[in-house]
């Protein structure tokens, strides 16, 4: 069925940004960004409701993750070099500023931040967390990592009056 597909994701779908923007690079400002996802999020919302909205968001951020860790990352099993590695490409791509409060992988449990956050840093409060792509792209990246899948949640967001974003990463068992 793939073939039927019009859009399927390819890393090439990040084009030459050297020869199609020549002038322009590859920057624009994060009010176009937010602009697109919260566009996408109230028509979708509109069509299928908050929670399917959130599993499309949730799942589209675990692609993003997956394909992130792929084309710009090289694997290790050490996990402060993943840890390096993830913080440096966060914040050259100027999507964060991330953190481990807490690691320990035999359990299988993390708690890290992400501040100044692409999604949220900046926003109104609205007394709920908004960070489901987070939330996805956080979760693909550590099961990439590791090859143990894991349940990404926020627990504090920019949106609840938190001035970082903090996850919670629990092995799926």
């Amino acid at each position: 069925m793939a073939a039927d597909r019009k859009y399927q994701f390819s890393w090439d779908l990040l084009g030459d940004i050297q020869k199609g923007r020549p002038n322009l690079g590859n920057h624009t400002r994060l009010e176009v960004y937010r602009l697109m996802q919260f566009a996408f999020r109230d028509v979708i919302e509109r069509h299928v409701g908050t929670e399917k909205t959130d599993q499309i968001f949730y799942e589209s951020g675990a692609m993003a993750g997956k394909e992130l860790f792929a084309n710009m990352l090289t694997p290790t099993h050490d996990l402060n070099d993943f840890v390096r590695q993830l913080q440096q490409v966060l914040k050259e791509l100027a999507i964060g500023i991330l953190r481990i409060e807490q690691a320990d992988m035999e359990k299988g449990e993390l708690v890290l931040t992400i501040s100044e956050d692409l999604d949220c840093s900046g926003l109104p409060e609205l007394d709920y967390e908004i960070c489901t792509y987070d939330e996805g792209f956080i979760s693909s990246l550590l099961e990439s990592f590791s090859g143990i899948a894991f349940d990404v949640r926020e627990i504090d967001c920019w949106c609840t009056g938190d001035r970082t974003c903090r996850f919670t990463a629990t092995a799926v068992k």
